[in-house]
């Protein structure tokens, strides 16, 4: 399928060019092939596939955790490999990754203390001085009365809220979901959906700025009305869906059969 037409002029935060995408247990085998993809600010993207696709792989290496097998990998418009360690954290701070499963919060810590940690890692200060911008963050996420809780008592769905909330502390440019409305229930994945459209607006923890979000998902249904660019991986290939429009109009046939579902 040929990519549609790119509608955005602003300079990508975040681009690939011509990379495959490396399995992180086998960085010499590629999952997906010849990936060229631009990330502007404001987008909304959901990226799809059905499982074993490479969406986890493609994700962290889009959050630039892992190099591309090949091709070039920019991060806010600088290539990763010529990056300084420094440089390199600094633009991973601007960019917040809520993981699978989960979020690998640390079980031991409790909500209140999983959230404080990059906030207090970052701006070097006791947990004491984060009590406030914890306390905010998590009444965002519809998680302040777990606070002082175990993260390791939580079931899976707040667990994943809380991770959501890790992610936005330190108030980032780009937000990256991995398949975050895995097996929830259709109340949760509303108030998720409800949730990222209005960060994506301009919510006022970001002080009005829209923050640019990338979701991957097992199949797009859900996110049709939400997001505004798609994507698909299948059978190694990258497909640019385009927008909502083109993403009802594909007749690519696996997605066609995931959306009829």
């Amino acid at each position: 399928m040929a990519a549609p037409a790119e509608p955005v002029s602003t300079p990508p935060l975040i681009e690939l060019r011509d990379a495959d995408i490396a399995s992180a247990q086998s960085p010499d085998t590629a999952l997906v092939e010849n990936v060229n993809w631009r990330l502007h600010p404001g987008d909304f993207w959901a990226v799809g596939g059905l499982q074993w696709a490479g969406k986890s792989d493609w994700l962290t290496t889009v959050a630039g955790l892992q190099r591309p097998a090949t091709g070039q990998h920019l991060l806010f418009g600088e290539p990763t490999p010529a990056m300084t360690q420094v440089e390199l954290l600094a633009a991973r701070r601007r960019i917040g990754l809520v993981f699978e499963n989960g979020g690998r919060l640390f079980s031991h810590l409790t909500v209140e203390e999983n959230v404080a940690l990059p906030f207090c890692y970052h701006h070097n200060c006791p947990k004491d001085e984060a009590r406030e911008t914890v306390a905010a963050v998590l009444q965002l996420t519809g998680v302040g009365e777990l606070a002082g809780q175990l993260a390791g008592q939580l079931n899976r769905s707040w667990r994943q809220r809380v991770a959501l909330a890790r992610a936005l502390v330190l108030q980032p440019e780009v937000l990256l979901l991995d398949n975050p409305l895995a097996g929830l229930d259709p109340r949760q994945t509303r108030w998720w959906l409800e949730t990222l459209d209005a960060l994506n607006a301009g919510h006022a923890w970001m002080n009005g700025r829209p923050l640019t979000l990338v979701a991957t998902a097992d199949e797009l249904r859900l996110w049709g009305t939400h997001a505004r660019r798609f994507g698909w991986l299948q059978d190694r290939r990258w497909l640019d869906l385009g927008g909502r429009a083109e993403l009802a109009a594909s007749g690519e046939p696996s997605l066609q059969d995931i959306l009829a579902a």
